[in-house]
């Protein structure tokens, strides 16, 4: 609309001018009175003939700009398909001012696209989460409700009632652990402060296999660790949550009488932690759905071994945080290995 009416000033004061000329042009010429006669007619022709022709011209200039108009009014009403390229071809005799314009325009469409994609994405992945979580709760939360109206029968046996008991205490034991999960995932993932130092993996390591060996004890397997690794730039107690997950993850599939073996070792720039099994493994899923949120490759075991489905994901987060990378293979001779890499420090010259 802006540049129509600038079309139609600009043709509109071309042939005005023209008009005024022609008369003055023959008022002052004119050699008879016959002559100054048809010159209004010859003014108002020639104005028409300028009027026209000034409308078509200025339309051929404005065209471009007014088609780039176009397309940004499309781009602000969500039509993200809109693209600038065709405008910035020079075979198109397009000016180079609309060229270079048009280029920049599609480099704020792209970020614009980009920008609604990952908004998109993230709401999307948001929706799930609540899905998830949703989910996670109901189950706990059905089996307690269930067990509290079985235990008021009164004429249940005393130990029927002390079963259903326990299963109350262990659903809300499991609650308590995904509530904690997830207060630890929404700190990781949020603006939580992160305390960076200089820490040994070894110490780390050697510290969650003395906190947790009565865990293992009760669960019937052997944790053995070995090897050293450069000095990390770390949050140590994250650091440590690491390792409790991977280690407490492999204690819980390795099955009664298995064995959990982390070892330490710096490959090029990177200190490296590996915890291996020598259970059933993960099978033949992707390895990377393992750090997904509540994922879960045997939902009916993972039901029995407590687990939130979080402990992984937990894992993925810390380690990206740390500018790490951690991965899941499965093991030739049988077994899950995860192997987390983070950026090592130069050797500590005191």
């Amino acid at each position: 609309m802006l540049y129509r009416n600038i079309r139609l000033t600009v043709a509109v004061v071309s042939a005005l001018t023209t008009l005024l000329a022609t008369l003055a042009i023959g008022v002052i010429f004119a050699a008879s009175a016959a002559l100054i006669f048809m010159m209004p007619i010859i003014a108002i022709g020639c104005a028409l003939l300028v009027f026209f022709v000034t409308q078509s011209l200025v339309g051929l200039l404005f065209q471009p700009l007014s088609e780039m108009l176009a397309r940004v009014q499309r781009l602000g009403d969500g039509d993200f398909s809109v693209r600038f390229a065709d405008l910035e071809n020079p075979n198109k005799r397009n000016p180079l001012e609309v060229q270079q314009l048009a280029m920049r325009l599609d480099k704020v469409g792209n970020r614009v696209r980009s920008t609604m994609a990952e908004l998109m994405a993230e709401s999307r992945r948001q929706s799930q989460f609540i899905s998830d979580v949703s989910h996670e709760i109901r189950t706990p939360l059905t089996a307690i409700r269930g067990a509290a109206e079985t235990i008021l029968d009164e004429d249940m046996p005393y130990e029927d009632r002390a079963r259903f008991c326990v299963s109350i205490i262990r659903e809300s034991e499991r609650l308590t652990r995904l509530a904690a999960d997830l207060i630890t995932l929404q700190r990781i993932e949020g603006d939580g402060e992160i305390v960076l130092k200089r820490v040994n993996l070894h110490n780390v390591a050697q510290a969650v296999v003395d906190i947790m060996k009565s865990l293992f004890d009760e669960r019937d397997v052997q944790v053995t660790l070995s090897g050293e690794a450069p000095d990390v730039l770390a949050d140590p107690d994250r650091l440590q949550q690491v390792v409790v997950n991977l280690v407490d993850n492999a204690t819980r599939y390795v099955g009664e009488g298995g064995h959990v073996h982390v070892e330490l070792s710096g490959i090029r720039e990177f200190s490296v932690i590996t915890v291996s099994d020598d259970g059933p493994g993960f099978g033949d899923i992707d390895p990377a759905r393992l750090f997904d949120r509540f994922y879960r490759g045997d939902r009916s075991r993972a039901r029995t071994t407590g687990g939130t489905g979080l402990g992984l994901t937990i894992v993925k987060s810390i380690v990206t945080a740390l500018e790490g990378t951690v991965e899941a293979v499965n093991l030739p001779g049988g077994g899950a290995c995860f192997i987390v890499a983070i950026p090592s420090l130069p050797p500590n010259s005191n």
